[in-house]
């Protein structure tokens, strides 16, 4: 016997209101999923030195190391977030933050292969492919159209694997890497100023008076304007997570970078006797990158109830900056 069941005035409705609901909290629940699995720092990679079981020829490595960050760069989960305008990436900052932090490394790395690495000397000819790479890596990081900023970073890693090949070929004689003190010292420079910027950003999350210590040192020196004697410096309520990020995507990229380094300028280290130095600063940075346990960034004042993140990060960064001038104060010396 076939049973009829007729919906009363108004009950379809309230099932359709129902079944929206239901759609909404599903597709909520995933992206909430999605922007937690996105929002995990990639592991460090092994950094490539050998090529066929052999070691490679110098450069082999910090160009590796170079494809390497930029290729997880773009290919993590979620892939490259910066740009994004639909949801959940567009809500995202944390990781966004993490890779400003590993760009600005990669950019300043491919500056000095372009410049330095590659050169013999000032008026040596630049070599072609990164000539195309380090324009193509400092494009516009928020360009989502015409072009968006992944199509140009990955025109950027194929001019560095183009570079990368004929680096290991012995027929090409144009594309070389000088591994020198003086180079590595130039590089190192850029990555000075770029702790020592994190660490005070960091630092300055409880809020600090400083004194202005910007002619210190050179008594004919001059300012454009003014300066007062004293500074209050702090990093705004809203600017500390993604600074901390920031800095966590700076210290990921280096520990590549510099890994490499020790693979590349082996000799230069070991005639300087500089070797435990570099290792030094790979350790700090590799400390600085613990598992976070906590399931929000704390950032309490300095000897209050709460921990400040903020801070720990800033003494590891900041240690490892003493440990990058040392070691370039070893380079400079005969």
């Amino acid at each position: 016997m076939a049973v009829w069941y007729k919906l009363m005035p108004g009950e379809s409705g309230s099932v359709r209101s129902r079944a929206v609901g239901v759609a909404l909290l599903i597709v909520l629940i995933a992206l909430l999923a999605l922007s937690f699995w996105w929002s995990r720092e990639p592991a460090p990679f092994w950094v490539e030195w050998e090529n066929a079981g052999q070691p490679a020829v110098r450069g082999h490595a910090t160009t590796r190391a170079l494809i390497g960050v930029t290729s997880t760069l773009l290919d993590k989960p979620g892939g490259y977030l910066t740009n994004d305008v639909m949801p959940p990436g567009v809500a995202l900052d944390n990781i966004p933050s993490w890779e400003w932090g590993v760009l600005k490394q990669s950019r300043d790395l491919v500056k000095s292969l372009r410049n330095d690495y590659s050169r013999s000397q000032t008026q040596s000819i630049e070599d072609p492919d990164l000539t195309l790479a380090e324009p193509r890596l400092n494009h516009n990081r928020h360009s989502w159209i015409l072009p968006p900023a992944e199509s140009q970073y990955r025109q950027a890693i194929t001019h560095l694997e183009n570079y990368l090949a004929r680096l290991g070929d012995p027929n090409d004689r144009d594309a070389q890497f000088y591994a020198r003190a003086d180079n590595l010292r130039s590089w190192l420079e850029q990555v000075e100023k770029r702790l020592g910027n994190m660490a005070q950003q960091l630092s300055a999350s409880v809020g600090q008076r400083r004194v202005n210590t910007d002619l210190a040192g050179d008594p004919s020196a001059e300012t454009a304007t003014p300066r007062p004697t004293d500074v209050d410096v702090r990093t705004g309520w809203f600017e500390i997570d993604d600074v901390f990020f920031e800095a966590r995507g700076t210290a990921w990229a280096l520990v590549h970078f510099l890994r490499a380094a020790e693979y590349d300028f082996a000799q230069v280290l070991t005639d300087k006797n500089a070797t435990v130095s570099l290792r030094q600063v790979i350790r700090e940075l590799e400390a600085s990158l613990a598992p976070i346990r906590s399931p929000i960034i704390l950032n309490g004042s300095g000897y209050g109830m709460t921990a400040n993140h903020s801070l720990v990060m800033s003494s590891y960064l900041s240690s490892a900056n003493a440990a990058v001038i040392e070691l370039r104060d070893l380079l400079s010396k005969g």
